[in-house]
This record gives structure tokens, C-alpha cells and sequence, in this order.
């Protein structure tokens, strides 16, 4: 056993004389009571948070009586669960047109401060602009294996059309005859791959 361990000083027989003890049950604040304030009990509208302690008994006499709508006329009353519903929070008319005018005589509306950076321009609908103005990517052509090692022997991609792979085939020919090196028949295979590869992509109809 490790008695150099630091579970032993989380080990506590009685609270230290130092350390905070619990408080005592809380005194009923019903004047005259000295009973244990147990329960609480809210303070009221405007006090929001707040909150009385009683005993069990003076709870219920609390609670009997307690109407947070005292003292609001009827208007009010309806006009405070109408604000219920969105949690007291204000709101906006919804849209890219922030002033949500149906109309020019209408007065525009303050500006609102969103509280929030918007890099893409979601909230003013800048990204679905963009993505209506932007130009389709032309689709590329798929080939077969035997047609895209051609390709790529010639060096050339996808997009190469007829005209630049007999361009490109007649520089690489001359490029690499034999008669462009003295006579030197070293690249002989490398042209030998060249011919064929032109062969291939003009049996498939690219030339």
C-alpha cells in the first residue's frame, strides 16, 4: 500500500475546525414564525429571481393568495402572454428584405444589429445569388483505360480535342525520329509508343 498517496488527503474523519460548515435551515419570513424556512416562494412580478423563504404552512397561505398579474389591467395581461410565446424576445420580419415595407410610402424601418459576422452572406442571401449566376463547369469525358493511357502518352488530358492530338502527335514524331538525333536510334521505343498511341485515340474517333 502506497501510503504516499494523494487519496489519503481526500480522506476527512470530521470537518476541520477551519473548513466552512453548512448552514443552518433558514428562518421562516413570516413575521411571528420560528419555523424552518424550507421552501421558497417567488417575491413577485419585477422581483423575477427573488424568493421569499417560508415554512411549509405559510407556503400554502402564500400560494393561495399569490397572483404574479396582480394590480395588470386585462390589456396588459393579454399583451404579456402574446410576448410569452416568443420568451419576451423581440422579432423581425422574416426575408431578404430586412425592412419588410410592402410598399415605398411605408416608413423603412431601423437598422438592426445582428450581433453576428456573416462571412458567407447567408442572411442576406448573397450565396444563393451567386450560386444562380454561376456558370455551370462543362462536364468532362469519361474514357476507357486503353484511351486514357493513350492520352496520357501523348501527354494530353480529357479535353484535348482532334485537332490538338494531330498537333501534338506530329510534334512528338518529330521530336523524336530517328533523323532529328543524327541517326540515333535510342528513342526508337519511345516513338514506337507514340505511333501506337495515335492508332488507339484514332480507332476510338478522337482523330
Amino acid at each position: 500500500m502506497d501510503l504516499n498517496s494523494p487519496f489519503f488527503d481526500r480522506i476527512r474523519i470530521k470537518p476541520a475546525c477551519d473548513e466552512p460548515r453548512e448552514p443552518a435551515d433558514p428562518v421562516c419570513d413570516k413575521i411571528g414564525c420560528a419555523g424552518a424556512g424550507l421552501h421558497r416562494a417567488p417575491k413577485g412580478r419585477g422581483r423575477e429571481g427573488q424568493y421569499w423563504r417560508f415554512c411549509l404552512q405559510h407556503v400554502r397561505e402564500y400560494n393561495a393568495s399569490y397572483n404574479y398579474f396582480a394590480g395588470m389591467t386585462d390589456d396588459a395581461v393579454a399583451a404579456y402572454q402574446k410576448d410569452a410565446v416568443v420568451g419576451h424576445r423581440p422579432t423581425f420580419p422574416m426575408g431578404v428584405n430586412g425592412s419588410g415595407r410592402q410598399n415605398a410610402d411605408e416608413p423603412e424601418a431601423p437598422k438592426r444589429d445582428w450581433g453576428y459576422f456573416d462571412p458567407l452572406g447567408i442572411l442576406r442571401g448573397e450565396g444563393f445569388a451567386q450560386a444562380r449566376r454561376a456558370k455551370a463547369e462543362p462536364t468532362k469525358r469519361r474514357y476507357s483505360g486503353v484511351v486514357q493511357r493513350a492520352l496520357d502518352t501523348l501527354g494530353l488530358d480529357e479535353t484535348a480535342d482532334a485537332a490538338a492530338i494531330k498537333a501534338q502527335y506530329k510534334a512528338l514524331v518529330k521530336r523524336f525520329h530517328p533523323d532529328a538525333h543524327g541517326g540515333d536510334r535510342s528513342f526508337e521505343d519511345r516513338l514506337r509508343d507514340i505511333i501506337k498511341a495515335h492508332d488507339t485515340l484514332k480507332s476510338a474517333g478522337l482523330c
